[in-house]
């Protein structure tokens, strides 16, 4: 997928801890904060449904290893994928400005 103003893959930012509950560099951009934001609420979603990356694959026509690639941050979703994803759900996934972190 392409990237936004050619942001690195959001994983990329991280210096400590795991993604997605990573530490993100202090310069890395909005859609890292919006990739890491919206792959924690994309896991929280799977565990709190029936839905595996197989059958949630199956229900949004999305392939599970780019499902798995968004869990990981290692692609930037597309709009496409993002509306799918939600769909398939019913509630929304996407974090909005929320997910930026405080300005000081």
């Amino acid at each position: 997928m392409p990237r936004s103003s050619n942001d690195k893959v959001p994983c990329h930012y991280v210096t400590g801890g795991a993604w997605p509950h990573a530490t993100l560099a202090s310069d890395a951009p909005a859609s890292a904060h919006y990739s890491q934001a919206l792959a924690r609420n994309l896991h929280r979603a799977l565990t709190s449904t029936d839905h595996s990356l197989r059958t949630l694959a199956d229900a949004t026509g999305i392939t599970h290893s780019t499902i798995s690639r968004v869990l990981n941050g290692k692609v930037l979703p597309d709009l496409g994928t993002l509306a799918r994803l939600e769909a398939a759900f019913g509630f929304q996934l996407w974090p909005g400005p929320a997910a930026l972190p405080p300005t000081p």
